[in-house]
């Protein structure tokens, strides 16, 4: 679904004011989660901060914290999804939960929550992997076309996010 340009403009508008009034990095991807639900709607949504240095990653930000919450971290392993997002500097889509079986030892709890596919969006800044923006839905969902509307109307923003979570973390 390609957004209407004018309902785009004022959600864009929305996002920015929300990020500008931002006083921690929770609200920083509530925002950003809100410009997101907007123009591509998902069941599961997670942004996961990473630490290549320390080979950790944090869960900064979820829809369902009920399912996935926003506390401790865990080792960034080196698998597929390592070789696409880190390496490769690319999208992760699996669009079968085979698929996500393959790199994600929670794939049961996935398929739990009604979700079989996922998009990880890589937020890259000053060279680094630094986060991720994690989209998951039905078996399928990530075709080739709302793959490129993720990358189309989600990076910039998510990179503001991402910065503006920095600047507010303690």
């Amino acid at each position: 679904m390609i957004p209407d340009p004018n309902t785009a403009g004022a959600t864009e508008a929305r996002f920015k004011a929300e990020l500008a009034a931002a006083t921690s990095e929770e609200a920083a991807y509530a925002a950003l989660f809100r410009l997101s639900d907007h123009l591509v709607p998902v069941r599961l949504w997670t942004v996961m901060s990473v630490d290549m240095n320390a080979g950790l990653a944090r869960r900064a930000f979820s829809n369902m914290p009920e399912a996935y919450p926003t506390s401790g971290t865990k080792p960034v392993v080196h698998n597929d999804w390592f070789e696409v997002v880190q390496v490769q500097r690319r999208s992760f889509v699996a669009n079968t939960l085979a698929e996500i079986a393959a790199v994600f030892p929670d794939h049961q709890l996935i398929a739990e929550l009604g979700c079989g596919s996922v998009l990880n969006l890589p937020v890259i800044h000053a060279g680094a992997l630094v986060a991720t923006v994690n989209m998951l839905d039905v078996e399928g969902h990530f075709t080739p076309a709302r793959v490129r509307e993720c990358h189309d109307v989600l990076k910039a923003p998510a990179m503001r996010a991402m910065l503006t979570a920095q600047e507010l973390m303690p």
